[in-house]
Formats: structure tokens, C-alpha cells, sequence
């Protein structure tokens, strides 16, 4: 199985040294923005956030007069990234100290733990930290004013939604409406919430953001060097073919799938005891620790698994010995069902084998990060997804390809979020010549107002994430649909019905930039000679003649048939084109809207219908645009 995709790094060590004050490299860029009322800081898993926070929350208290430092985890585990922590000796100016009494992620009733925070806020402590759940459940005690001249920071802050319904939301909300409270928010996302944002547009506004990219952390690592993602597609029950994929030389964490999802069999204790049955043997399981010895079958060595899946008596004891592993011996194997992701530290792992496909961008990125640390037994890591592939004899064929095509756009995703960033400017003149980090592209509008820029700046990975996840642009995987269309029409879909105020130049601007920015990082760079050429599908341009139309002309997604044609059979990619094919011709309501100004348009600018059968890729989309909305109105005129 060869990975779909696959990104070298150089080992630079950046992202670990630390200055004078013993900060390292993302530490110190979010240190700089330490007087903001309101800071947003998006940094990749183990860049460091938790002690980011700890240097600011106490300049905080000692240098802005602010009277508490109230720290907010998803879960009691995380809170131990919150412990007392020495930073005086590094060169800090202070350490970070917590009474006991205050750390309210130990073990606990909720309503004790809600009568702590009560009386931490009316004490004069400084320090407290406690989960998501404990600052809503406290929250409904106390009034806003309360959180005057307090730092409230919410870790891993894409549990926060916008959404009416989520408590935690509103919290935040009314806090920064109704207080004087700062705020610091940290995520290892690089989505702003999936489906549901986190921030609406204007409170958004309000936050300074912090990005370190996760490009800026791998590629600055000491051991680490590539970094690969990978499928392999099995049809009947995943159970008989993960040993295709599961190398049980590499540091593991399996996630098996959710029970109600359509991997799963129905039985996670049975999954779990097959998996182990074809790794070896069970030797014994120990008592004190609930570590699974299990003897491999091809050389009989003793392998230490952990099992997360039971949620027993014993899971409790696994948890407690995974905190408290210092050597690579320590564990081999780690099979998880709903843990092991966020927060979770076991520097050691090398591969993370997921099974499905997780609907959440966010959880894929959680899960790569278990095994993008850097630690000295590994110079490479990668990240598996075990995917069901269609089968004609299965009713839920459409399901199947769907979440295929799901798959695999989320890992084209994170190859965007892996690669280094570059700004692409337009070429005026041939002395302007591309640099590192800065692309000169022929005929590239530039933004022509702040609303777009600002977008360019900011948003364009959280754009990229509803374009690719858009299931009308996931349908273009097959390579059947012209770049064209989906690079003229399907994507400005996306981007107008996420940026609904924009004109049409402005979606324009938007557009280029991101098609020039997802097609330029898929790309492949060769120098020849003193040129430096890029190889881009099926063509090998010279870096220096880059044109906008020539990238339209490029499939940004090109890799995803690479990945189907190579991997599937010819009747299995039959069939996922049949499966598409069934509805050719079909248009959700936002490409309707966005599409039937420019059928009218046209219309009036050549006074004939836009034909179907057209050469000219977008006039035949509005063709079919036309045919669909004569279909709906015979429909609607016929009663059916």
C-alpha cells in the first residue's frame, strides 16, 4: 500500500530550541500577543500550548494586574498538563504554582467540584483548573461581573460551538459581552468547528489570532523527517484484513469504529479480541497495570498492548500506567475506541490505524497528532484509514462510495495543512522572480479590498475545508468533471455561500487564490539546472511561467483518482462511477443559486440557451442546469 500522500521534512530542530526566557518557537509568538484581551492561539498537537499559557497567564497576573487564572480542559486526563511546572529556572520571571485545592481535573463529584470554583472565585487564590463541564455546571452560581480582571482560557477550544445549543458557547459568549474578562483560547484544529463554527464572524473579530502551522512544528523537529497517509480498502468485515495493514514493529494506536457506525460489527469487545488473535497469543494480562501480554506469531516476542476499548474495572489502570510511561518498551499496541486522542501523549507512536472514515475534521486531526510528536525511535511517522470499499451486491453501495470520497478528501485536506504556506502575488514584470515562501503567478488577481484580503490571510484553510468536504466537489474525484467546472463553478459555490456578501469580482479574487494555493501544494517541485519546474497532473511547467488559466486548467483533486484508479479495481471503479453517474446531472440548492444568474446572463449576451452538450465546459454545466430545472418543473406541473 503506498501512501496517498507523503511530505518530507528537514529536520531543522527550530520548533524545540528555546530562547532566554525558555520559550520555544511558539511559546515565544504567542507570548508576543500576551496584552490582548483576547487571543486565539492555533498551534498542532505537542507545539507546546499548555506552557504558552502558563508564560502569558502569569504576565497576566504579575505584569497586567489581572486577579485569576481560570484554565478550562475537555477532560480530567488534560488537566495534568496544568500541573506545577518550573519556569524560573529556564529564565522565566515566575513558576506556575497551583494549590492543590484548586486542581478540580482530580477525581471528584460534580457538585463538590462546582462548590470549589464558587469558592476559589470568592478567595483570593490566583490558579485554578477544571474541566469544560465544571465551568458550565459553576457558571449557572455566579453572575458575569464575576469574571471581571480574570483571564478565562478554554483549552482545546473547538468543544466550543457557536450553536444555540452548546452550553459552553453561550458561557463564553455572555462572559465576553457582559464582563471584563480576558480570554485565550487554544485549539490543535485547524477548523473552526466543522459544520457548526465556533466563533460567529464578529466575535471573531474581537480575538488576536496565533497561528503556528503544522508545516512550521514537523518541519522543525530533530528525529522526525516524513510524514505519509495511506488507505487500504477492504470489503466484508474490516476484522479479517487489518493485518494487511497493522506492522506490528511500528509503535501502534488502532481506533477501532464507533458501534453504530457501518464498520463496526456490532461487538468492540469481539474486535478487540480478534485483532489481538491476529497479532499472537495471549500470554497473560497484569493485574496491577491491565497491560495485555500477548506473544507474536511469527517470532514469539512479547508484545504489551493496551486495551481502551473495555470499559471495565480495568480501563482505569490502563489509563493510569499509559500517564506514567517513560520508555519505549513501556507499550507496543494501544486499540481505543472513543480515547486516546486529544490531549493524549505517547511520544513514541509511529503509526495511528484508523478504521472509517471519522466525520469530524477535527478528530483527524487529534488522531494524526498521537504519532506526529518527535521522539528519537522514529524518523518517519504515518496515518492509515482502513475504508470499506463498494460492493455491488450491498444495498448501501451510494452510502459506501460517499464515505470513500469523504475519506479521501479529508486526507487531501491535511496534505494543505502538512505543506508549507506560500503567498502568491501577481507577476508584473519578468525581474519578479519567486522566492522561498512567495509564488509570482501570471494574471493572478490581487484582493482588491480588506473583506479579501482578510479572507486570504486567515481563512483559507477553513475555506478549503467546506470546499473539499462539499459533496458535489467530492463527486469530481472520479476525474470525470473538467477542471473547469470545478474550479469555476463549484468552487465560487462554496465560497459564495460562505461568504454571502461578497461581490462577484470579490468571489473572484477568493477563488484564484484558492485554486492557485490547493493546485500549488499538491504540486510536485524538480530543479533542472539552474530552473526550477513544477510538475502539476500531467504537465511540467517552469516555475517562472505560471499563468492563472494554466492552474485552471489543472484538477486540484487530481489525487484522489490517482488514489482510486491505483487501488481499486477496474469493476470497483466502475461501479463508484456508476454510483455518481446515477446522478449526473444534479444540483444542490446553493450551486442552483449561485449558477442561474450566469444561465440568464448568458441568455441575454447570446440569445440562446446554454447547450448541454457544449465543448466549452462551463456553458455545459449551465446546460445542465437548465435541463435539471425543466426536470423539477415537470415534476412539480405533473404532481410527482
Amino acid at each position: 500500500m503506498e501512501n496517498l500522500v507523503e511530505i518530507k521534512y528537514n529536520q531543522t530542530g527550530q520548533s524545540k530550541l528555546i530562547n532566554e526566557y525558555g520559550m520555544r518557537e511558539m511559546q515565544a509568538r504567542a507570548f508576543e500577543k500576551r496584552n490582548s484581551q483576547y487571543l486565539l492561539v492555533k498551534a498542532p498537537p505537542a507545539s507546546g500550548k499548555s506552557r504558552a499559557l502558563m508564560f502569558i497567564g502569569l504576565d497576566k497576573l504579575i505584569n497586567q494586574g489581572l486577579k485569576k487564572v481560570i484554565v478550562a480542559v475537555p477532560e480530567r486526563s488534560i488537566g495534568s498538563s496544568f500541573k506545577n511546572t518550573e519556569l524560573k529556572s529556564y529564565g522565566f520571571f515566575a513558576d506556575w504554582r497551583i494549590d492543590p485545592r484548586n486542581n478540580l481535573t482530580t477525581a471528584g463529584g460534580d457538585s463538590s467540584k462546582v462548590n470549589a470554583f464558587v469558592r476559589f472565585m470568592e478567595s483570593d487564590d490566583e490558579i485554578l483548573v477544571c474541566t469544560h463541564s465544571t465551568l458550565r455546571f459553576a457558571y449557572e452560581k455566579l453572575d458575569d461581573k464575576v469574571f471581571d480582571n480574570c483571564l478565562l482560557a478554554i483549552d482545546e477550544f473547538h468543544h466550543v460551538s457557536a450553536d444555540t445549543n452548546s452550553r459552553l458557547g453561550e458561557v463564553l459568549r455572555n462572559v465576553i459581552r457582559n464582563s471584563s474578562a480576558h480570554i485565550v483560547a487554544m485549539t490543535g484544529s485547524y477548523f473552526r468547528g466543522d459544520s457548526v463554527p465556533i466563533l460567529s464572524p464578529q466575535e471573531e473579530e474581537q480575538f488576536e489570532k496565533v497561528t503556528y502551522t503544522y508545516y512550521e512544528q514537523l518541519d522543525g523537529y530533530e528525529y522526525l523527517k516524513s510524514f505519509g497517509i495511506g488507505y487500504h480498502f477492504y470489503q466484508g468485515k474490516y476484522t479479517s484484513a487489518i493485518g494487511e495493514v497493522l506492522d506490528t514493529n511500528l509503535k501502534t494506536i488502532i481506533h477501532i469504529p464507533n458501534v453504530n457506525s457501518g464498520e463496526s460489527t456490532k461487538d468492540k469487545y469481539d474486535e478487540v479480541n480478534r485483532i489481538i488473535d491476529i497479532i499472537g497469543e495471549v500470554d497473560y494480562q497484569d493485574d496491577v497495570t491491565g497491560i495485555i501480554h500477548v506473544k507474536r506469531h511469527t517470532d514469539g516476542k512479547i508484545l504489551k498492548i493496551a486495551d481502551l476499548v473495555d470499559d471495565q474495572a480495568e480501563r482505569e489502570k490502563v489509563v493510569e500506567y499509559l500517564r506514567n510511561i517513560s520508555k519505549l518498551e513501556d507499550l507496543d499496541i494501544i486499540i481505543a475506541l472513543g480515547m486516546a486522542k486529544e490531549g493524549f501523549d505517547w511520544p513514541f507512536c509511529e503509526h495511528t490505524l484508523t478504521v472509517g472514515y471519522r466525520g469530524s475534521l477535527t478528530e483527524i486531526v487529534q488522531i494524526i497528532g498521537r504519532c506526529t510528536r518527535d521522539s528519537y525511535n522514529k524518523t518517519s511517522a504515518k496515518f492509515t484509514n482502513l475504508i470499506a470499499q463498494p460492493d455491488a451486491q450491498d444495498e448501501e453501495v451510494t452510502y459506501t462510495v460517499n464515505t470513500m470520497l469523504k475519506a479521501i478528501s479529508a486526507s487531501l485536506l491535511m496534505e494543505q495543512v502538512l505543506t508549507p504556506d506560500f503567498k502568491f502575488k501577481r507577476r508584473r514584470s519578468e525581474t519578479e522572480q519567486s522566492t522561498a515562501g512567495e509564488m509570482y503567478v501570471r494574471g493572478l488577481k490581487e484582493p482588491s479590498t480588506e473583506n479579501v484580503r482578510k479572507i486570504i490571510e486567515n481563512d483559507i484553510t477553513d475555506l478549503k475545508a467546506k470546499i473539499f468536504q462539499d459533496p458535489q466537489v467530492q463527486k469530481t474525484f472520479t476525474g470525470d468533471v473538467e477542471p473547469e467546472v470545478l474550479n469555476k463553478v463549484l468552487i465560487p459555490k462554496v465560497i459564495q455561500k460562505t461568504y454571502p456578501n461578497l461581490s462577484d469580482d470579490e468571489i473572484e479574487e477568493v477563488r484564484q487564490h484558492i485554486v492557485v494555493d490547493t493546485v500549488m501544494k499538491g504540486a510536485k517541485s524538480e530543479v533542472v539546472g539552474s530552473r526550477e519546474f513544477i510538475r502539476m497532473a500531467d504537465k511540467f511547467i517552469n516555475i517562472e511561467d505560471l499563468h492563472i488559466n494554466l492552474i485552471d486548467s489543472i484538477n486540484p483533486f487530481q489525487k484522489a483518482f490517482e488514489v482510486l484508479s491505483k487501488e481499486l479495481n477496474s469493476p470497483v471503479l466502475k461501479l463508484i462511477q456508476e454510483s455518481i453517474d446515477a446522478k449526473r446531472i444534479s444540483f444542490d440548492e446553493d450551486e442552483l443559486v449561485y449558477i442561474w444568474p450566469k444561465v440568464e446572463e448568458f441568455y441575454q449576451s447570446t440569445g440562446r440557451r446554454p447547450d448541454a452538450k457544449s465543448s466549452d465546459p462551463i456553458e455545459k454545466r449551465m446546460g445542465e442546469a437548465v435541463i435539471y430545472m425543466q426536470e423539477l418543473r415537470r415534476k412539480r406541473d405533473s404532481g410527482k
